[in-house]
């Protein structure tokens, strides 16, 4: 994933040092202040969830309130990771087109991208400050204390929000771009105001100026998914309707309020855990010894590397940052081009969107109402069908390679290996396990794989290094508020596009496709492959997926094979360059510029099409274990 850019302070010699050089003192003494109650938040969610399935399933008695506190938690879990991430510069943004921009035009898109989510964060502060007002009347059940201790997490993230956004701009090594960006901000602002009534008479073509022009616009121009689909949902309802725009609020604290998301944070904190403890490198040393000495070998080590540990870790990041660095230098010291090994990494990336316990799959099964387990339990063979055509192209591509100096390892050492990497190999089922047995629920399961894992790298890898927890679980608490804040744009985005009665008409349109399901499903490979590149896998499946799963179900289609379906298909669009934003994070991650990998992953994207058709055409695959 891209993210925003952090514009550093540059303090010498131009009129605006003074207020630069304050604005970095204030932005420096402001991160401890966010960033440390945002890692101990996510410490509490842990223990409350961890804390509810000891009594429920050990003590048997369960505790009422458990979900009812750890959903309060979360909302500020929520925000004050957001705040944490757009101080330190990591909302999700597409850079593709900025890219290409020459450097003065890029550094002043960079200056927008702070812009923009300013003049959101101005519109969403009364109205959510008004929202935590009107939630006072709500008692909670269990606690019996107001709602407005949860809500108050949205004004208060907003503030904070709209103070760093402030900040950033003090920052800005260039005036000229400040000063430029916020008037090109408040001229569409005003220009958008004054044609309010010729917006009154325009009816649904609403929704393509705001939805499809305004929202590609600020996507396009690098502004954060998260406040492009803000702006667009805030501008829609102000100017064209009359909603209070409260509305918007409201339906941004339901997106981010699933109890089913509380697992997002610590699965990914569990991602980063298996890494820092050498579970990963356990469980790749003891495939590299079983096929270091095959031609390919390491290549074929990679794709079941990230099958196993996307199983562990749910975010593609992590299980991209634990393999790479465990496989790539021995690799290249084989020959392999760099090129080669990030387009590898990069399709991998999209083969293992599937596998349990993916955080599309937790997102998918919260908006969309398909069971959770379910959705896990189908999700394993859809990615054995696409490695195996990874693997294809693998052997096709390595079947002259030179072997002569490379050592085949021996039975011992294959046995020492699978020894060492048993406790690792073992995590992704007593995950699965502790779902099936009703020991934990889908949101709770990830507290069992954290203790899981502090237990083996204490105890059996020896290697727990206490000083990265707490950038650890920082880094946490931004990845997770960057990935709800957008669930929870997108939601009342999702909410504005049914009430406009779009869904409706969408689902006309799908379902009088020619060709019936055979065209339906089509028709979303291609879509979900677009909307994968565009925007990213969670705020597709959340803006998209409740209009079209019900069509789907109409149709005749099962839900958990039509879910693999749309997963695979933005797993293939977030991985493809030109703008698939996954392949930059790969690229990122190994260190290895992204023209090198374009021209290799053309093959590998096609195996990947091959493999999705396949999973389309034989619904057994996502549903034949259910």
């Amino acid at each position: 994933m891209t993210t925003t850019h952090h514009t550093n302070a540059m303090l010498g010699g131009t009129p605006a040092a003074g207020p630069r050089r304050w604005a970095a003192v204030f932005d420096g003494a402001l991160g401890p202040i966010l960033e440390i109650p945002a890692a101990l938040l996510v410490v509490a969610e842990i223990a409350v969830l961890l804390a509810g399935v000891v009594s429920r399933y050990l003590l048997h008695s369960p505790i009422v309130w458990s979900d009812e506190l750890a959903s309060i938690l979360f909302l500020w879990l929520a925000m004050l990771g957001s705040a944490v991430a757009l101080r330190r510069g990591e909302h999700m943004r597409m850079t593709a087109v900025v890219g290409m921009c020459s450097p003065g035009t890029r550094a002043f898109l960079d200056v927008v991208a702070i812009a923009a989510p300013l003049a959101f964060l101005l519109m969403i502060v009364g109205p959510a400050m008004e929202f935590a007002e009107e939630e006072a009347f709500i008692t909670t059940p269990a606690l019996e204390i107001t709602n407005s201790w949860r809500a108050a997490a949205l004004p208060v993230g907003s503030v904070l929000m709209l103070v760093i956004a402030v900040l950033r701009l003090f920052q800005v090594a260039d005036w000229r771009h400040t000063i430029g960006a916020l008037a090109s901000v408040a001229v569409v602002a005003g220009g958008f105001a004054l044609l309010e009534p010729v917006f009154h008479g325009l009816g649904n073509v609403n929704l393509l100026i705001f939805f499809v022009g305004l929202v590609a616009v600020c996507v396009l121009a690098g502004v954060p998914i998260a406040f492009a689909f803000g702006l667009a949902t805030f501008g829609y309802l102000a100017l064209t309707t009359t909603t209070p725009l409260l509305v918007v609020v409201g339906r941004m604290d339901e997106g981010m309020s699933h109890l089913i998301l509380l697992s997002v944070p610590l699965f990914v904190f569990l991602g980063l855990l298996i890494e820092m403890t050498g579970m990963a490198a356990a469980m790749v040393g003891f495939l590299a010894s079983l096929l270091g000495h095959v031609r390919g070998g390491l290549s074929y080590v990679l794709v079941g590397a990230m099958y196993l540990v996307s199983g562990i870790s749910g975010s593609k990041a992590a299980d991209m940052a634990a393999v790479a660095p465990v496989l790539f230098p021995e690799m290249k010291a084989r020959g392999a081009k760099p090129g080669d090994l990030v387009a590898l990494l990069s399709a991998t990336g999209a083969q293992t969107e599937t596998i349990p316990p993916s955080l599309v799959l937790i997102t998918l099964g919260s908006v969309t109402g398909v069971s959770i387990s379910a959705l896990f339990t189908g999700g394993m063979l859809p990615g054995v069908v696409l490695a195996i055509t990874l693997c294809a192209v693998v052997w096709w591509r390595y079947r002259g390679e030179n072997l002569s100096n490379v050592r085949r390892a021996s039975r011992g050492e294959i046995g020492r290996k699978l020894l060492i990497a048993l406790p690792a190999l073992a995590l992704p089922f007593v995950i699965r396990a502790a779902v099936v047995e009703g020991v934990a629920t889908a949101t709770e399961v990830s507290t069992i794989g954290i203790v899981y894992s502090v237990a083996a790298g204490l105890l059996i890898y020896r290697r727990f290094n206490w000083s990265r927890l707490l950038p650890m679980l920082i880094d946490t608490a931004a990845l997770s508020g960057a990935i709800l804040l957008i669930i929870g744009a997108a939601t009342s985005m999702a909410w504005a596009l049914t009430q406009s009665g779009f869904s409706g008409q969408l689902a006309h349109a799908m379902s009088s496709l020619p060709g019936g399901a055979a065209m339906f499903m089509a028709a979303s490979i291609v879509a979900f492959i677009v909307l994968g590149s565009v925007l990213e896998g969670i705020p597709a499946i959340v803006l998209f997926g409740p209009l079209l799963f019900p069509i789907a179900r109409q149709m005749g289609i099962n839900d958990v094979h039509y879910a693999m379906v749309v997963i695979l298909s933005m797993g293939v669009g977030l991985f493809a360059p030109p703008f698939g934003v996954g392949y930059y994070s790969a690229c990122a991650i190994s260190r290895i510029h992204p023209d090198e990998g374009m021209k290799p992953i053309v093959g590998y994207i096609l195996a990947l099409l091959a493999g999705l058709i396949v999973v389309a055409a034989v619904p057994w695959i996502s549903t034949g274990f259910l």
